[in-house]
């Protein structure tokens, strides 16, 4: 795997093996930088540093100061839209998430931003192709020779660090609404039984609703936001959980034999999502404090306070595989090995489970016919 981030002079030295001068790679699992050729090793010092946010308008206010400009930049692959960093010397690669061929435009090329943290890899890629394969066999509906014919290209799994924003907030906000309280009455009704007519009683459930107002305190921490659209957004959503408890201060030592991409979201619109976020956790605080058997909101107002931000990367292994000619692509959470993916449909099985239903139904209906007509 190419290697495309060039480490910052300080740590340049650690990135080359003693041995026999190569470049040491990241060991997926480990805290170690280990020789592809000779075996040597080095070990990345832990730090025990405390993962904390930074200022949210802060950050905002001095993010182009923060860019780095002299040895990464940042490349767009104009087939699927990836945004994918590059040493400065590098002129040309493939893009990792459609194998396009990337060709970097050194007038247009954009300046990199370093992240807060980065959650290492931990999973391999041998166990990569493992949670591959696993998963394919568990595909029900997926035609029966489609492990067979696509596990071969889950040795091309390529790593990736995808960017996020994390955000912190707190929340106040301000309320209207309607509590509504349940009572009952006794209704009286006849019913005919046996060919004769009965008085009953039953009670009767009625809401009386009052006005409400008033106040809700709210904490969120770390609500991730993918600031990347290489990947659908659905697979995106679907990558979580991480183990965010795993961070590290950010250290290019990790990154060594790994791509990288950079934010293609802003951290302002970014912000817009996390608030997105908040909304149904805010409401159901408003309902608790609302009380009563059943809540309206009608009216809210709310101020975000504390805004904090991190910027950080997430480990996933990338690929894509070839059935009937057709490219479907997957991912892997490289933390937790989760598995999502695109997948062809068995037309075949599609059709036996259709047939499989209307014959149940046919069956059911003679049996309700028999049992009507005895």
């Amino acid at each position: 795997m190419s290697e495309l981030l060039k480490p910052a002079d300080s740590i340049s030295n650690s990135l080359k093996c003693a041995g026999c001068g190569a470049l040491l790679h990241f060991v997926p699992g480990t805290r170690t930088l280990q020789c592809s050729y000779c075996g040597e090793s080095n070990a990345i010092a832990n730090t025990d540093d405390v993962i904390e946010p930074v200022d949210y308008e802060d950050f905002i206010a001095n993010i182009d100061v923060t860019k780095a400009a002299d040895n990464l930049k940042v490349v767009d692959c104009k087939n699927c839209g990836s945004q994918t960093v590059l040493d400065a010397s590098v002129t040309s690669d493939n893009c990792p998430f459609c194998t396009a061929p990337l060709v970097l435009n050194l007038q247009a090329g954009k300046n990199y931003l370093p992240p807060h943290y980065i959650l290492p890899f931990e999973v391999s890629q041998k166990q990569g192709a493992d949670f591959f394969q696993k998963w394919l066999k568990g595909l029900w509906w997926a035609p029966n020779d489609l492990a067979q014919k696509a596990g071969g290209t889950s040795a091309a799994l390529s790593g990736v660090y995808l960017p996020y924003w994390a955000y912190d907030t707190d929340t106040t906000t301000d309320y209207t609404g309607e509590r509504g309280d349940y009572y009952y009455t006794t209704e009286t009704y006849t019913e005919t039984v046996d060919g004769k007519t009965q008085t009953k009683t039953r009670q009767v459930r009625h809401t009386n609703w009052s006005y409400t107002s008033g106040t809700v305190d709210c904490s969120f921490r770390d609500l991730l936001v993918p600031a990347s659209k290489s990947l659908p957004e659905k697979t995106l959503d679907r990558l979580t959980p991480w183990k965010l408890d795993m961070l590290a201060k950010f250290d290019e030592r990790y990154m060594s034999g790994f791509r990288s991409e950079t934010y293609q979201l802003d951290p302002e619109n970014g912000l817009l999502k996390a608030i997105a976020q908040t909304v149904e956790e805010i409401n159901s605080t408003i309902r608790n404090d609302i009380g009563g058997d059943e809540q309206r909101i009608n009216n809210t107002d709310t101020d975000y306070r504390n805004k904090a931000i991190k910027y950080i990367m997430l480990p996933v292994w990338v690929s894509a595989y070839n059935y009937n000619n057709k490219v479907y692509q997957f991912t892997v959470n490289a933390s937790t090995g989760e598995v999502i993916g695109q997948r062809p449909l068995s037309a075949i099985k599609i059709t036996l489970a259709v047939l499989l239903a209307i014959a149940l139904i046919i069956v059911a209906f003679i049996l309700f016919s028999q049992n009507a007509n005895g």
